[in-house]
């Protein structure tokens, strides 16, 4: 850290309340978002509450720094990046502070889903929904006016806007509303702020209000440049209105109060697909007097990612469809919504011939898939291969809705005179066009194509009356062009920023600029330094104090360029940064919404790394392993991430990195090796067993080996289970033919919870399946991989690779009952070892339920199942899920006839292997799994059950009930070990088998 940001960050820590960082590392996660921009910021300050805000703009306007607020990063069009000091609104300022029957207060760090959940107990909602509202904040929507599909329906965030609580570029405060431009008012009330600001606004806005008409966009949408020709009306000035969509270049929201509107009582889809582009525009104007709450526009080339991306989607998508229509309606009773729904399809497929086939639904479950894929296609994108991507830099354009059809035509011709193919998605109601062209942006001919392809695009949006900006603002992106698309008029905005902000320390560079920035500058660097041990040049653009820059020595396998495609293929769109409750993404994230704990910034962290923003030797630091550590490899982000990006492999890489210059610290040597502490408890079992449940103890215990005193932790089996297999004769191979398993037993199996693992075997056996324990088996290394400990991990690996591959190729299925043994073995492995044995391994590799429930499909499971009456709450885990295999332990409990299962879908249950073991993390991780703990403890539900013994732990943890594997409900049902009935606590007395 250079002397200016320590003197800054020294003098901010005494004036404000909220966190404070200038490194290096904390610095490079806010340089970018989901645009195709970078730029370092000099300082970030996480407000607590205004007074921060304030006293942040006061020493920024004293000290000549320019100011960014921030929300959730997700702007596309780079609004919220800067050189300057960044305000985090979504960390701390993220309250609902009050509502009433028709509006809310709100602060600017409010999630919009999360508002709306708020809103749903009393049947309101706010209307205008961006793409990313599960995400995005209620500041960025309102500094953007960002009004999403629903425009049609709702209307724009503008209309929403009551008042608002806004610091100035002096730091003063006022609250924006609704103000006469004359009236009586005492004298200290004229030289008030506001008071001024009024009287000067509304003199502009009279003298140019003909300028203002005269050059205002024929379209129904337009964020581009500052809104002026609805501020003044009847007398009044809006401010509140004025402020909407300036994107921070003239005042920091702190609160708002925003009109709610009235959630419709049903909702329903229809599908409409086409053989042409210009038939699904032409369809969208002729459902213009039908009443439609959105009307969206899908292309050929999006159509077909969803087909690819998800089977439903294959299977609903007709493959002749070049464009679909997806329009929904609402109404406050069924009938009426479905008649209106066929009248639609009627009207588009009868009688205007324009469809060739439809779809309706008014199931929430398949309109909330429809809406899927129209909102969620746009990320996949980043999936594909190769070095083009879908860039957003001209994806915001509006044309009046008359002209959609031929300017179609128009952009298609533009495209191709560039020779640049692109993805198109538009809010074909109001004639909103977001398109995106497949460029590279290491390619300096690309950078060319870039500019031409904007300026061309533009010339013709502005000549039909439209604007650059729908909905996204013009912030880097966009900038550039306002005065061309407003020519004079340029000039009055430049004038409402100068009465604002005199000396252009709010968002400088946005909407208007003395100098705004070429199209092309301060893009994100994307191309790797040299992995050789020689300095390499850095990437251009990058820090001026970044080169010469190495690539560190990876730790892991990967492809070729396969780790800088990884860290690369994050988009920034921020989805990781979802709490909503039908996603798992991020357990971390959810109970600690911060930055640094999204996945994004770890990829953010680790791309700036391999393109020589940050030195290698940032992997070495603590600031970049707290990071790092934040990623508990649970594996979720990589299922639910849009663009698939592998964070675990990248973060398992960064602590690989660390470990290997630092070593491990002592609690987490002693954490990642769980197999040789329950061996040693296994050993002395009687007194680990005391131990573990006696104060003192457990208080040396959680000093020397850093486990959370209150951490309920399982007993040890005094003989373990692979002694008892030799004992049984199961570490002979079995000469039989057919399936046959060898069963990969893991550490909790073997040394804690031995009847689990009689149980698998014996359930197997009751199959005719024969069971192979090897011998020479080592515990999967899993949490040493998780701790970063890679060639401790890759050691196992190797060892267990050569015991497993030979009973593979003698017809062996390797089987775990531990979700994360099965993990390991079939994704982490291969990152270890680069050999076909491996790859064979992890090939033969299955978890037991998923085993057995094939054995089902397959007709081969025994059905002899007793009744077991009882109710269960079933957990699925998160390495369960991550396997990609669906829910076969649940599938498996619904065909033991007695049996109510209910499935606890509450997302993570916070344990996260040794994550939940710490004492540090102990209380987090109860935060964490307190979805889980409290639907378990809903008196209806007897036991839980779940295959993941750190998650049985939680769920023991925060209740008296028991937690069982769906292996020993099968064993029970079966008859086979009717004991382990009494082996359940006295809460499961009421399980009965028959």
């Amino acid at each position: 850290m250079d002397q200016e940001r320590e003197r800054i960050q020294a003098d901010l820590r005494g004036l404000v309340d909220g966190e404070v960082r200038c490194d290096d590392v904390f610095l490079e996660m806010y340089s970018s978002d989901a645009s195709i921009y970078q730029i370092r910021p000099l300082c970030v300050v996480r407000p607590r509450g205004v007074a921060d805000v304030v006293a942040c703009v006061q020493y920024c306007a004293e000290n000549e720094i320019p100011v960014h607020a921030r929300g959730a990063g997700t702007s596309v069009a780079g609004n919220a990046l800067g050189p300057g000091l960044v305000l985090d609104f979504s960390h701390a300022m993220r309250r609902i502070l009050g509502a009433n029957s028709d509006t809310v207060r709100v602060q600017p760090g409010v999630v919009h889903a999360q508002l709306n959940s708020y809103l749903d107990g009393s049947g309101r909602l706010f209307g205008p929904d961006p793409s990313t509202r599960s995400v995005t904040t209620m500041g960025s929507v309102l500094a953007l006016d960002a009004s999403g599909s629903h425009f049609p329906r709702f209307g724009a965030p503008r209309d929403k806007v009551v008042s608002m609580q806004v610091v100035l570029a002096d730091g003063s405060i006022i609250e924006a509303g609704r103000h006469a431009v004359q009236s009586n008012v005492t004298s200290s009330e004229t030289d008030s702020p506001r008071r001024q600001l009024v009287r000067r606004l509304a003199e502009l806005l009279e003298r140019n209000s003909q300028l203002i008409e005269q050059h205002r966009p024929r379209t129904l949408v337009n964020t581009s440049g500052y809104q002026l020709h609805d501020v003044l009306k009847d007398g009044q000035l809006d401010l509140a209105r004025l402020m909407v969509g300036s994107e921070g270049t003239l005042g920091l929201i702190t609160e708002a109060t925003l009109k709610t509107d009235l959630a419709p009582r049903f909702r329903g889809v229809a599908l409409l697909f086409f053989d042409r582009l210009e038939s699904a525009a032409q369809g969208a104007l002729a459902l213009a007097n039908m009443g439609a709450s959105a009307c969206d526009l899908l292309d050929r080339r999006t159509l077909s990612i969803a087909r690819e991306a998800d089977v439903r989607f294959d299977l609903l998508i007709p493959p002749a469809a070049e464009a679909m229509l997806l329009v929904e309606k609402d109404a406050d009773d069924l009938n009426t919504l479905r008649e209106q729904l066929q009248q639609i399809v009627v009207r588009l497929q009868r009688r205007k011939r324009l469809a060739f086939d439809a779809r309706i639904t008014i199931e929430k479950d398949e309109r909330d898939l429809y809406w899927r894929m129209a909102r969620r296609v746009i990320p996949i994108l980043y999936r594909l291969k190769g070095s083009t991507r879908p860039l957003p830099f001209i994806e915001d354009i509006a044309v009046p809705p008359e002209t959609l059809p031929d300017f179609l035509v128009s952009l298609q011709n533009i495209l191709k005179t560039h020779q640049v193919t692109a993805s198109l998605f538009a809010h074909a109601s109001h004639g909103q066009i977001h398109v995106r062209p497949f460029l590279d942006l290491a390619d300096p001919e690309h950078l060319r194509t870039m500019q031409d392809l904007a300026s061309d695009l533009y010339a013709e949006v502005v000549a039909l009356g439209g604007t650059i900006s729908g909905e996204h603002g013009d912030g880097l992106s966009r900038t550039w062009y306002v005065r061309r698309q407003y020519g004079p008029l340029y000039d009055v905005f430049r004038e409402v920023k100068r009465i604002f902000d005199p000396h252009n320390i709010l968002n400088p560079g946005k909407v208007v600029a003395d100098v705004p920035q070429p199209l092309t500058k301060n893009l994100r660097p994307v191309l790797a330094v040299s992995s050789s041990l020689s300095d390499a040049p850095a990437e251009p653009g990058a820090a001026a104090d970044a080169a010469p820059r190495r690539s560190p020595k990876l730790q892991l396998i990967w492809n070729e360029e396969s780790v800088d495609h990884a860290a690369r293929a994050c988009n920034g769109c921020g989805r990781c940064r979802t709490t909503s409750a039908s996603e798992r993404m991020c357990p971390i994230f959810r109970f600690a919404p911060a930055e640094e704990a999204s996945p994004r910034a770890k990829a953010n962290l680790m791309r700036a790394v391999l393109t020589g923003r940050l030195d290698a030797e940032e992997l070495n630091s603590d600031t970049f392993k707290s990071i790092a550590d934040l990623c508990v490899n649970c594996h979720q982000c990589r299922l639910e991430c849009p663009a698939s990006v592998d964070i675990p492999k990248l973060m398992i890489e960064a602590k690989g990195q660390y470990v290997a210059t630092n070593g491990l610290r002592p609690a987490d040597w002693f954490l990642s090796r769980p197999e040789m502490l329950s061996s040693l408890g296994s050993r002395f079992a009687a007194l680990a067993n005391w131990s573990i449940g006696n104060r003192t103890m457990r208080w040396i215990i959680e000093r020397v080996f850093g486990v959370a005193q209150g951490r309920k932790l399982p007993r040890f089996a005094q003989r373990s289970f692979l002694r008892r297999a030799q004992r049984r004769r199961l570490t002979r191979p079995s000469k039989q033919s057919g399936n046959k398993v060898l069963y990969f037993v893991d550490v909790y199996a073997n040394w804690h919870d031995v009847d689990l693992a009689e149980a698998f075997v014996t359930v197997l056996e009751h199959n005719g399946v024969p069971v192979y324990v090897h011998p020479g088996q080592l515990a999967s290394g899993m949490a040493r991989l998780s701790k970063g400990a890679v060639e401790a991990a890759r050691e196992i690996a190797r060892r267990n690779v050569a015991v497993l591959v030979d009973a593979v190729r003698q017809g062996y299925q390797i089987v775990c009952t531990e979700p994360s043994a099965a993990l390991c073995l079939t994704h982490e492995y291969p990152n270890l070892l680069d050999d076909d044995d491996a790859r064979l391994v992890a090939q033969h590799t299955s978890e037991a339920c998923t085993y057995l429930w094939r054995l089902h499909l397959d007709g081969k499971l025994a059905l002899d199942l007793k009744p077991v009456n009882t109710t269960l709450g079933y957990h699925q885990p998160c390495h369960l899920k991550a396997l990609g295999v669906g829910s076969p332990g649940e599938n498996l409990l619904r065909l033991v006839p007695g049996l109510s299962v209910t499935s606890l879908d509450r997302g993570c249950s916070g344990m996260a292997g040794t994550f939940g073991l710490k004492r540090q993390n102990y209380r987090a991780s109860l935060r964490a799994g307190w979805g889980l703990i409290s639907s378990l403890r809903d008196p209806a539900i007897n036991l839980g059950a779940t295959e993941c013994s750190a998650c049985k732990m939680q769920m023991e943890q925060g209740t008296t009930k028991p937690t069982i594997h769906p292996i020993k409900i099968l064993a029970m049902a079966y008859g086979l070990m009717p004991e382990f009935v009494g082996l359940l606590s006295a809460r499961s007395e009421e399980l009965i088998v028959t």
